[in-house]
């Protein structure tokens, strides 16, 4: 760990995670390396990652829109769990004056409590209302802020990271990445560039793999976006 303030850190990432409990994951990251940032975490099941996992899409984006000079937290937006359960994430920016060392997050799973609400509601109502007019299996999801609308994904491994953006963008664009057009490979690397996966080393790499070109073609396509910014 770089950073000695950090240090402080880990033992309030414990102390978080056994006070709050076995729904809330609490992860620490280290800004200094983006490739295995998390160098604590409780409860870390609720997003099956470990320690040594790198940063997810959500804290990349911040890295690069640097939103942390302005905030010095971010509230309840979403997240999708290893099992893929929504979860209420939200994140307070560790800052050195205005250097950002360290985000600490916390993810919270409710589907436990959900299910609760969803047994008490069918105590009061027939199953069929319950399953055309509850949702089913699952109570409508609390509002969640909108400060950063995109959902947040955690991975293990800096390819899953750059694989799921890829496919974020290839069904965003509704296209196969077999099929793509330079014009469209331009406007992919343009939307993984502002989204900061490029920050990751390696990933350059894990790009070209997703969309079924070379390195080079990656490098030639950054080199344009860059050019044209």
């Amino acid at each position: 760990m770089a950073n000695p303030l950090l240090q402080h850190y880990i033992r309030l990432t414990e102390f978080l995670g056994q006070t709050l409990g076995p729904d809330y994951e609490i992860a620490l990251h280290d800004m200094t390396d983006k490739n295995r940032s998390i160098v604590a975490i409780a409860n870390g099941y609720i997003s099956g990652r470990e320690v040594g996992a790198p940063l997810t899409n959500i804290a990349l984006k911040i890295l690069m829109d640097r939103s942390y000079h302005t905030q010095d937290y971010r509230l309840h937006y979403r997240g999708v769990s290893a099992s893929g359960r929504t979860l209420r994430s939200s994140t307070f920016f560790i800052k050195d004056g205005e250097k950002l060392i360290g985000m600490l997050c916390i993810n919270f799973d409710d589907s436990r409590y959900r299910e609760v609400g969803l047994s008490i509601q069918r105590l009061c109502h027939p199953d069929r209302f319950v399953q055309n007019e509850l949702g089913g299996s699952s109570l409508p999801l609390v509002s969640l802020s909108q400060t950063a609308p995109e959902t947040e994904s955690f991975h293990n491994s800096i390819d899953a990271v750059a694989s799921d953006a890829v496919n974020r963008e290839l069904a965003r664009l509704g296209v196969d990445a077999d099929r793509l057009t330079p014009e469209e490979r331009i406007e992919i690397i343009t939307a993984l560039e502002a989204g900061g996966i490029f920050l990751l080393k390696g990933a350059v790499k894990d790009v070209a793999d997703a969309l079924h070109c070379s390195q080079a073609s990656v490098y030639r396509y950054l080199s344009q976006v860059k050019k044209d910014e």
